[in-house]
């Protein structure tokens, strides 16, 4: 079973993956909705919080476009995911920090407990690179988690793969 994730941040993810495989140029909109069957409104929105976020360098005119802010390697997809699914920063952010509501109702302590799981679903989503999800990207020493490396998972993600 998978946690349910929004189509923004599905749609940021294959956005990241997308520049990831194109770095050697600046990418459009037009180019990037065309490949994956988004609304090109959609991804703009999208693109705008990337940019916000400092994972996307955006620039606009005639020969704009968009692309990394920096390598593959040092984006984590936990912090993608946080910025991109509203919501979840707050929770997993104070049980991370160790803020803990005051445990008297019931429903405290299941607010505490979700804030807790939800920090440690982002926590091992941050064990996860941009660069695992690219192929060909991985440095010498780059430590890939077993279960990424397995032809059952690439099988199974195809679709987040350039050539799928």
């Amino acid at each position: 079973m998978y946690m349910h994730l929004t189509e923004f941040t599905d749609n940021a993810l294959r956005l990241l993956v997308y520049l990831g495989n194109h770095r050697e140029r600046i990418a459009t909109i037009n180019e990037i909705a065309e490949r994956y069957g988004i609304s090109r409104h959609h991804l703009a929105k999208v693109s705008c919080v990337l940019a916000a976020s400092g994972l996307i360098e955006t620039s606009r005119g005639r020969l704009g476009g968009m692309r990394l802010a920096g390598a593959p390697r040092d984006i984590r997809l936990g912090e993608v995911v946080r910025c991109t699914e509203r919501g979840l920063a707050r929770g997993a952010r104070s049980a991370a920090d160790g803020e803990r509501p005051p445990c008297g109702q019931p429903d405290d302590r299941l607010q505490q407990s979700l804030a807790v799981a939800t920090a440690a679903y982002l926590a091992e989503l941050n064990r996860v690179t941009l660069a695992d999800l690219i192929p060909g990207s991985a440095q010498p020493g780059d430590e890939v988690p077993g279960w990424l490396a397995t032809n059952a998972w690439r099988w199974q993600h195809s679709t987040l793969e350039e050539g799928a």
